[in-house]
């Protein structure tokens, strides 16, 4: 993902900051490592009581090459990371991390996450037993959703729903100052909510209509059917380079192949989110992940615009959509703190 214009509030975290570890801090296990775990990469860092970060890194998730190479992977990060800032992960407080699909987070289990193609996986055990320290695990946009709430849009906000678009869609929710996980541990999965139920097989969900994955799917295959696009120009013919940045790119451009299909997804997930608001009474949503943080303040806008339209009654209409404060970072420190708490 590219980078974004972030706050420049002294008591927010600041990626870019190179901030040392102190003695004391190393020596009290004051640090904790965030993972923030997708279908397609996984990001890292070293957090501070303060919420700062003291290393990061950043790796593609591959899970074409197999579970054991991204278990690989995400130990090697947490290793690279822990030595930019000067930490063994055996000296960590603990670990986080947010991975995606739905996760019983007392045991630290990924029950079912079909991005990453596993089930029943015992992800905070066997992460325990390579780095040496204590690991949590939580669903990735319930993370991100915590950190928005402790640190960034949503913050003091008591009650709200996160909606993340990237190469799926995934949610999380805050009830009455609580993370709210459900009696299955799988509240907000927005994603495999069903949209269009009468619709052919793969085509039905929220996810398999609004993820940056069905996007770019849609604009290729629309591409490849002879309609004409920008994207083309873009990619210089190779469609399979198409990505989140350049869908972006070419609807600020004006692409009308782009814009259409984009416009018809922020109708079809802000009608959704309008029908959760409806249900839930929230009065606001944050949205996040790289296809929504790509496209920014004019796609949330419309997204706004369709959840107001269909909300029920007129006063959950003044529900208020918004981008995430905290971009990249939302799931990495949302997963710190997770652990942080959690440790403590």
């Amino acid at each position: 993902m590219g980078k974004k214009k972030r706050s420049k509030a002294p008591d927010r975290p600041h990626p870019a900051r190179s901030v040392k570890p102190s003695r004391r801090l190393r020596a009290s296990g004051a640090l904790v490592v965030g993972i923030d775990l997708g279908g397609t990469n996984m990001q890292f860092g070293v957090v501070d009581p303060r919420h700062r970060l003291l290393g990061r890194d950043g790796k593609k998730t591959k899970v074409d090459e197999g579970s054991e190479a991204v278990l690989d992977r995400l130990v090697d990060g947490v290793r690279e990371v822990c030595a930019q800032a000067g930490v063994k992960p055996k000296d960590l407080e603990g670990v986080g991390i947010g991975a995606p699909g739905a996760i019983d987070p007392a045991n630290g289990v990924v029950l079912e996450a079909p991005n990453l193609r596993w089930n029943n996986m015992p992800l905070a055990q066997i992460l325990r037993k390579r780095l040496g320290t204590r690991v949590v695990v939580d669903n990735d946009v319930n993370a991100a959703v915590y950190g928005e709430w402790k640190l960034g849009a949503a913050k003091g906000c008591a009650d709200f729903m996160g909606v993340w678009l990237g190469t799926g869609v995934g949610g999380g929710l805050v009830f009455n100052n609580r993370l709210y996980a459900g009696g299955f541990f799988t509240a907000g999965e927005i994603g495999h909510m069903m949209l269009v139920p009468g619709a052919p097989m793969g085509r039905r969900s929220v996810e398999q209509n609004c993820s940056r994955t069905a996007v770019v799917d849609r604009l290729v295959s629309l591409i490849r059917a002879n309609h004409k696009s920008r994207l083309t120009d873009l990619t210089k013919g190779d469609l399979s380079q198409v990505r989140s940045k350049l869908v972006a790119q070419a609807y600020k451009d004006g692409d009308k192949l782009t814009r259409r299909v984009i416009d018809e997804c922020a109708e079809m997930i802000g009608c959704h989110i309008g029908s959760c608001v409806t249900l839930l009474s929230l009065p606001l949503v944050v949205m996040g992940g790289g296809l929504s943080e790509a496209l920014g303040e004019d796609f949330v806008k419309l997204v706004e615009r369709a959840a107001r339209a269909s909300a029920f009654p007129s006063r959950c209409k003044d529900v208020r959509v918004v981008l995430s404060q905290l971009l990249d970072d939302a799931g990495l420190l949302g997963a710190a703190l997770l652990a942080r708490e959690a440790l403590d």
